[in-house]
């Protein structure tokens, strides 16, 4: 059975998220404006970009073991630590998904979770391990994802590692995407294209995290 925490959390998430949307109405257009061809093909390219980005939930457990991790039935205690990831494409954020590393039900509800994880889309990654002393990626957490897999041959930036460039703590790395370890209070800057000026070097991570 799905640990109780769990399940708070994620109906927490929910909340939030709905807290969130109420909090800053969507604009619409006067009744009597018409949407030019132009900004309706810029909406429809920017929803289609989100969408990219966007998690799947029904693949949750196969990308979990992708990922080369276990579908736990609770958050571990024997590590426990956070990390966070910007994603940029030429300077814009991404949002990172809530629930990686979540696998679902055929009714839509959460049935496992793994090691390695999000609960919101704050950025922030959880790392709530069964046993202590292992090491986690941010290709695992890609690969939770389902993005830059190199699955997609369009040349999109969320197809494959190519033009990506990773910043921890501020500091350029000559590590490939994947390799680049987490660890406690870690700043995981990913970005394509543009570099971001300055690079986030830190995250003011709230209390208790």
């Amino acid at each position: 059975m799905l640990n109780k925490r769990l399940a708070v959390a994620l109906t927490v998430s929910g909340l939030l998220a709905g807290v969130t949307a109420c909090g800053a109405p969507a604009q619409t257009a006067p009744a009597s404006e018409t949407p030019s061809a132009s900004a309706t093909h810029s909406a429809s390219a920017t929803t289609a970009a989100a969408a990219a980005w966007g998690l799947d939930p029904a693949a949750g457990a196969q990308r979990i073991k992708a990922a080369g991790l276990d579908i736990l039935t609770a958050e571990g205690t024997a590590e426990h630590y956070h990390a966070h990831l910007d994603v940029l494409v030429d300077g814009k954020a991404v949002t990172v998904p809530a629930e990686i590393g979540f696998s679902f039900g055929a009714d839509g509800q959460p049935n496992g979770i793994s090691a390695l994880h999000t609960h919101d889309t704050t950025g922030v990654i959880h790392i709530e391990a069964p046993t202590a002393g292992l090491k986690y990626t941010l290709g695992q957490v890609l690969s939770e994802w389902g993005v830059l897999d190199g699955k997609d041959a369009t040349g999109a930036p969320h197809g494959g590692t190519g033009g990506w460039t990773v910043y921890l703590n501020g500091v350029k790395q000559s590590a490939p995407v994947s390799d680049v370890v987490l660890k406690a209070h870690d700043e995981v800057v990913l970005s394509f294209g543009s570099a971001p000026s300055p690079v986030p070097s830190s995250y003011n991570f709230p209390a208790g995290l």
